[in-house]
């Protein structure tokens, strides 16, 4: 047990765990919508990802989106996870808030 574990340390094996940055950006508006990103950090890297929320019949939805993308720089996974947020915003409208996760 102790042997695989040193190696999965020395070789990369395992996950890489994934933690987020959310409480780094602020939320803002556009279209009806607040937009949050909250890109993932991996080692060194930083996935484009964030929150979607918005008025679904009554009541506040979060969706929560996560993209292939990766960035070496925090600010160009935030400038990169806004600038996807509105794109599924204007591809998608208001029917993305039936859904959990995209």
């Amino acid at each position: 047990m102790i042997l695989g574990k040193l190696f999965k340390s020395i070789f990369g094996g395992g996950r890489a765990v994934a933690r987020t940055s959310e409480e780094l950006t602020e939320p803002f508006e556009y279209k009806e919508f607040t937009i949050q990103a909250a890109p993932l950090i991996t080692g060194s890297r930083f996935r484009t990802a964030g929150y979607i929320s918005g008025d679904f019949e009554g009541e506040v939805r979060r969706v929560h989106f996560i993209r292939a993308d990766q960035h070496a720089e925090l600010q160009a996974a935030i400038d990169h996870s806004q600038s996807k947020a509105r794109q599924i915003i204007d591809e998608v409208g208001p029917k993305l808030l039936e859904k959990k996760q995209l």
